[in-house]
């Protein structure tokens, strides 16, 4: 859970509050970058530029309840721009990797993850916020920049596209392939 005196603590320039903010999203940066980029080292690299450019501009955030929502955009900005850099979308393809234990999501996130690939990044970045990072409609929505409709209709998109992915891989594991 993200602080609020941590993140004015940290406009103040107090580098430990900056710290435990960072700890306390790590996990999420990880989902919401994972669910865009396939290698967990396009990940980090994402991460790490996310955490430089938030601790350069921690100041100009107006709102310390925004942080992580804040901190999540600069996140999927990173992640777009390396994906931009290799002109080509990644499909998350796979997470044989042992996530880090958080005791919440990270099995079903692994258990879904084959299927979540196969869904367009845009859709399933909406799915990761929605579903993962328990970010609202409206949180999506200024995080991504687009109208909370068009949340709604990728999440209703992708929602349909999962479960038709679901349901293939089921009837596929009964007859056994």
């Amino acid at each position: 859970m993200v602080s609020e005196n941590d993140v004015l603590l940290a406009q103040r320039g107090d580098k430990r509050a900056f710290v435990r903010l960072i700890d306390s999203c790590e996990q999420s940066l990880y989902r919401v970058s994972k669910g865009i980029l396939k290698e967990d080292s396009d990940c980090a690299d994402a991460i790490q530029e996310t955490i430089l450019k938030s601790y350069k501009s921690i100041t100009k955030l107006k709102k310390p309840t925004y942080f992580k929502t804040w901190i999540t955009r600069i996140l999927i900005n990173e992640c777009y721009d390396l994906l931009r850099k290799r002109s080509k979308v990644i499909p998350m393809e796979s997470l044989e990797e042992q996530l880090p234990d958080t005791g919440y999501n990270d099995s079903y996130f692994l258990e879904l993850s084959d299927s979540l690939s196969k869904i367009d990044y845009k859709h399933r970045v909406v799915l990761t916020l929605f579903y993962f990072e328990d970010f609202s409609i409206k949180e999506i929505s200024t995080i991504l920049k687009i109208r909370e409709g068009t949340v709604k209709s990728r999440l209703n998109r992708a929602r349909t596209k999962l479960s038709s992915l679901l349901e293939m891989e089921e009837r596929r594991l009964e007859n056994g392939e």
